[in-house]
């Protein structure tokens, strides 16, 4: 799509939106003089669209009230980025308008779409579940990366194998870059933190693995279907892998405090925990990467803690209060 064109649907949006715009205010969010607005708007006019003119102090452009658009287009990724996105905010809770109208939106959405998009879609919708959102006091415990968004196409192929019980075959790259094919009973599908994650029973391994999707290429169903194995939810299943998932650290701690709290600084996901006991310690065990960022954790936590390994954490918790307290008896004066 030409600028210019981009530009003048831009403009119909606006106007779209309601009300009447300035000129001076469409030429500031298109990015373009008044005199260029003045020539999208006959473009527009041209185009049978009745776009009025408003004299007067308050003037500018409206569509004329009661215009009806034009029926909604949108490509496959489109219409699954806004199908999605009104799920997602729907069930995470994060939604500002009444469930009613998301559904009333969803439903006009899917009413121009062709059948078999809109079935592909409903099963994504039914195929995914989401972690909980972290407390908001949980830390950042790595620098963020951007993640990688998986293929649409391949992401609809996997909600449908999931949803209906199918065998799946994929080309998977593992973090070591070794690549290879896999044959895998589907369980779910999983979005955490930001990264979309499968949950299966690898066939060719004979064990549960946890596949990130971005790392997937060139799905397919296998004939037949298989009935899902008794045991923990989709969600406890990516949350267990991950806290488990092997790194250069493994760190076990002994924590004076409730679960709550103890989560609030450390999440699901990132670690294990057991307790509290009757006096009240609880058990946490987490393996990372790096230690760097786990003795402000404590020291945020503020609450009494035994480090039962590795010997390394607790030189850095000590090496962190040393510098506290050298900082605390500085004269800022």
């Amino acid at each position: 799509m030409t600028r210019p064109l981009a530009r003048v649907l831009t403009l119909l949006e606006l106007l779209q939106s309601g009300g009447v715009r300035s000129v001076a205010e469409l030429a500031e969010r298109l990015e373009v003089d008044e005199r260029t607005v003045r020539r999208y708007v006959a473009q527009l006019v041209e185009l049978d669209l009745p776009v009025e003119s408003v004299r007067g102090r308050y003037g500018g452009y409206r569509l004329a009230p009661g215009h009806r658009l034009p029926p909604l287009m949108l490509t496959d990724e489109e219409a699954l980025a806004v199908l999605f996105g009104l799920a997602a905010a729907e069930r995470a809770g994060l939604s500002a308008a009444p469930a009613a109208a998301s559904g009333t939106a969803a439903a006009k959405i899917r009413r121009v779409l062709p059948r078999r998009l809109t079935h592909r879609l409903d099963a994504l919708r039914e195929a995914l579940t989401f972690t909980a959102r972290p407390a908001p006091a949980a830390p950042e415990t790595a620098p963020a990366t951007p993640e990688a968004a998986p293929d649409p196409e391949a992401l609809l192929t996997v909600a449908d194998a999931v949803h209906h019980r199918r065998p799946l075959a994929f080309r998977y790259t593992s973090a070591d870059g070794r690549s290879g094919e896999r044959s895998v009973l589907p369980h779910g599908l999983v979005l955490h933190a930001g990264r979309w994650y499968l949950t299966g029973r690898d066939t060719g391994a004979r064990a549960e693995r946890l596949f990130r999707l971005d790392r997937l290429a060139a799905p397919r169903p296998l004939p037949g279907t298989f009935t899902p194995p008794p045991g923990p939810a989709p969600t406890d299943r990516v949350l267990h892998a991950l806290a488990t998932a092997p790194h250069r650290h493994h760190v076990r701690l002994r924590i004076r405090a409730d679960a709550d709290r103890i989560r609030a600084h450390f999440p699901a996901g990132l670690a294990l925990l057991e307790g509290p006991d009757a006096e009240g310690w609880s058990d946490v065990e987490l393996r990372v990467a790096a230690l760097d960022w786990v003795p402000g954790v404590l020291a945020a936590l503020d609450r009494p803690f035994t480090i039962v390994h590795p010997a390394e954490l607790r030189t850095r918790v000590t090496e962190l209060a040393e510098r506290l307290a050298e900082s605390a008896r500085r004269d800022g004066s």
